[in-house]
């Protein structure tokens, strides 16, 4: 493939075989399109009508979701359950189990799961759209139910850490090699330092899933930000985050801790009208993309994809495109350790070769993905667009 290089702007030739990238070579001439690592989300709830939460949601739903999202320049994501009925959650994992199993793509972008919930906050505001009645305590066993469903597929629990037996549960998790991720939480300081020492690893869409109203300067978003053994996902979608608040909060946790979900629901991508979600009952989705629990202030999930928050951490935050894009690929590859040799997130010699070909003129308000590489497999190329001819060779 060929084009520039989102990390420098140079223009390159990417080699391919076997599935990873086999050389990094400057050339003179090549078409405009950026080509960028495959973008890695840990935060997919749904997508293109294609529901992870849905009662009915089987292995073909999965797979068209992640092509849906391929088609988006995202090559990695972890599908996401959250608080349910605990048999809704098991058959939800256990689907994603299977949609691996039947296609080996599928399996390569789709390395684990996370599970949102069910032990959270049950307070207004810290619960966001998750259903109170299945609210419920961490539960090792209930652990266990998800890991036997899913061929140990849950990678990441994001829980709140003041719940009964949430240090213990954590200190368990971190064991296990999951990440443990602070989130939908009421608690104090000193609960999420707790949460830390026992190995709490992110802080699950810092800023959201909080109370409308906090203590001014002695509260839990003040101590996750300053707490450097946390990681911090955001959501980019120009609606869950204000554009001060973004920047304030990437320069806080700084760029080597910071990184974006979509945090995308199945309505991502809908005309905007009043619907029935398994995830917030009745929402609305507003002709701005906003997407809320009908009657209520609080949001519904993100009716945006990860792209979408690339493009308006250059436009709102005012990021270069290197950093907006590295928050989206490198940074998420690392916190699930798949950063290393042979690991995604970089076009460099040696990573898998999963590429996000993207048309990105000077001006542009957001990127175009004309193509898609995943494994070192052609899976979306746009036929209007005449330089993808030019970039992708056999």
């Amino acid at each position: 493939m060929r084009g520039r290089l989102a990390d420098n702007g140079q223009l390159a030739e990417v080699g391919m075989a076997g599935g990873v990238i086999t050389s990094v070579a400057p050339v003179k001439q090549g078409p405009e399109v950026w080509l960028a690592p495959g973008l890695v989300d840990l935060q997919v709830n749904g997508y293109g009508g294609h529901d992870v939460n849905s009662g009915s949601v089987g292995p073909q739903d999965i797979a068209a979701m992640v092509e849906a999202l391929w088609r988006r320049g995202t090559t990695t994501l972890c599908p996401t359950i959250i608080t349910g009925p605990a048999e809704r959650m098991t058959e939800s994992l256990h689907a994603v189990a299977r949609a691996r199993a039947e296609d080996a793509l599928v399996a390569h972008s789709v390395p684990c799961a996370h599970v949102e919930g069910p032990a959270i906050s049950s307070e207004d505001g810290p619960r966001g759209a998750h259903p109170l009645e299945h609210v419920r305590g961490p539960d090792l066993g209930e652990l266990d139910r998800w890991q036997e469903a899913s061929g140990d597929l849950v990678g990441i629990v994001t829980l709140a850490p003041e719940r009964p037996g949430a240090v213990a549960y954590i200190s368990e998790l971190n064991r296990r090699g999951i990440v443990a991720a602070i989130g939908h939480t009421a608690a104090t300081p000193a609960q999420v330092r707790q949460a830390a020492d026992a190995g709490a690893r992110l802080s699950t869409h810092l800023g959201n899933g909080s109370h409308a109203q906090l203590p001014r300067l002695d509260n839990y978003l003040w101590e996750q930000l300053a707490d450097d053994r946390l990681w911090a996902s955001f959501i980019f979608d120009g609606h869950h985050l204000p554009p001060a608040a973004m920047r304030a909060m990437v320069r806080a946790k700084g760029m080597r801790r910071s990184l974006l979900v979509s945090d995308s629901v199945a309505l991502a991508g809908s005309p905007p009208g009043l619907y029935r979600a398994p995830v917030g009952g009745t929402v609305r989705l507003h002709p701005d993309g906003k997407l809320v629990m009908e009657g209520t202030g609080f949001l519904a999930g993100s009716a945006s994809d990860l792209l979408t928050g690339v493009a308006n951490a250059v436009r709102l935050v005012g990021l270069g495109p290197a950093d907006a894009l590295s928050l989206a690929s490198t940074n998420p590859a690392q916190l699930l350790g798949l950063g290393g040799p042979g690991g995604r997130g970089r076009l460099t010699v040696g990573h898998r070769a999963d590429v996000a070909v993207l048309s990105w003129p000077p001006g542009a308000p957001a990127p175009t993905p004309v193509a898609t590489v995943v494994a070192g497999r052609l899976v979306h190329a746009d036929p209007r667009n005449e330089e993808v001819a030019q970039a992708c060779e056999p």
